[in-house]
């Protein structure tokens, strides 16, 4: 093995140590650590002999992780599918409760769902009139806007176990062994009543046209091709893609449904924002307005993200609610365009108490223009604000 080989075997080692414990799977973690002290005693003793210890002097843990909204555990009458190599679980798995909160969701994405839901619900009077209820459908939507949410969401209304299969994540083991790991995993969701989400699916179930891939992975297409079509009634098959120009054509048609995530609009990001600031909100509710208009296009996770950072600082004092929304506008506005600034500079004048020589300061917008729009009645927002790249 050259050096290129072994520094890219290396980096294919870190990023599963890292899946594994961002996603809180303990035990895992120490199976695949046991596993990379016997791979590298003999190139690298001394990193072997630091990964043994850490192992020695780390008591497995008899508790859950501390996760106040998740569940994720084995189930008790069989244990989840394993890669034989790894012996790391094929599946993650949750199991929320029937209250767990409702993802922000578009009216017609509720519909969708809905639909799904009173399906499943009155199944025997759809059989009566020899129907069955929707047993596939593919979520596509740009990362961050709900879809895993969505799927864990679903599956708590329907009182069932959401299994996660990450195709992107297992892709390491699946190279070796990929049809029996996925064979494996599918056929034990197939045994109960449960949703199965396949994330990122177009990892794998890229157009067969496509020749930059290995024949391996393109024979996993039909594989998916024919559990599509095969997918009993009891169960439900649910399918995540950031990229449908990558999934073959053939794989379109089917699957019942093809649910689609756009980014949120204005009513949804106010929602969004309100739902995170939580018992914050009596502090930066009056930036309501002024936050959505600057994160108006941006994902629910996107949205969360600068909230909660928001929250931190405040809660330990490093800044004012006004010193972190003047800042943040001031990075927001580099990425409008000019009518996006002088709406944004005519929000801060009619929503604040900021002074126009302020108000110019962090949006760019000169005082005689900010005087000049506020006088007039301005029109309502734009859905979206324009960045630069748009113009």
């Amino acid at each position: 093995m050259n050096v290129l080989d072994e520094m890219n075997d290396l980096q294919s080692d870190l990023a599963q140590v890292i899946r594994l414990a961002l996603g809180e799977q303990t035990d895992d973690v120490r199976l695949f650590v046991a596993r990379l002290v016997r791979k590298y005693r003999a190139a690298a003793p001394e990193l072997a002999e630091q990964m043994d210890l850490y192992l020695r002097s780390k008591a497995p843990r008899s508790s859950a992780p501390l996760r106040k909204t998740t569940t994720q555990r084995m189930t008790s009458e069989e244990a989840l599918p394993m890669d034989d190599e790894s012996r790391l679980s094929l599946l993650k798995v949750f199991q929320d409760s029937p209250d767990r909160e409702q993802p922000l969701l578009s009216v017609e994405l509720e519909e969708s769902l809905n639909q799904l839901i009173q399906e499943r619900r009155q199944i025997e009077r759809l059989a009566s009139m020899g129907l069955t209820p929707t047993r596939s459908a593919i979520f596509v939507g740009k990362p961050g806007v709900g879809k895993t949410l969505t799927a864990r969401w679903l599956a708590a209304q329907l009182g069932v176990a959401l299994y996660v299969l990450d195709l992107t994540a297992v892709m390491s083991s699946l190279l070796g062994r990929s049809g029996n790991n996925l064979r494996a995993a599918l056929d034990f969701a197939k045994r109960s009543p449960c949703v199965l989400l396949l994330d990122e699916i177009d990892a794998i179930a890229k157009r067969r046209s496509d020749d930059t891939d290995v024949g391996e992975l393109k024979r996993l297409v039909t594989v998916i091709l024919q559990e599509v079509d095969e997918w009993p009634a009891t169960g439900l098959l649910l399918a995540a893609t950031n990229h449908p120009e990558l999934i073959d054509p053939a794989l379109w048609r089917r699957f019942d449904l093809v649910i689609e995530f756009k980014l949120p609009e204005l009513p949804a990001v106010k929602a969004a924002i309100k739902r995170f600031l939580g018992p914050d909100y009596a502090l930066f509710g009056r930036w309501i307005d002024i936050l959505a208009f600057a994160f108006n296009g941006e994902s629910f996770s996107d949205i969360e993200r600068d909230i909660q950072r928001f929250r931190r600082a405040v809660a330990l004092g490093t800044a004012s609610d006004s010193d972190l929304i003047e800042e943040f506008i001031k990075s927001r506005v580099l990425a409008l365009d000019h009518q996006g600034r002088i709406d944004m500079a005519v929000l801060l004048a009619k929503q604040t108490r900021l002074s126009q020589h302020s108000i110019s300061e962090i949006t760019g917008v000169s005082r005689d223009t900010i005087r000049k729009y506020s006088a007039e009645q301005s029109p309502e927002p734009r859905k979206t604000p324009r960045r630069k790249h748009d113009a």
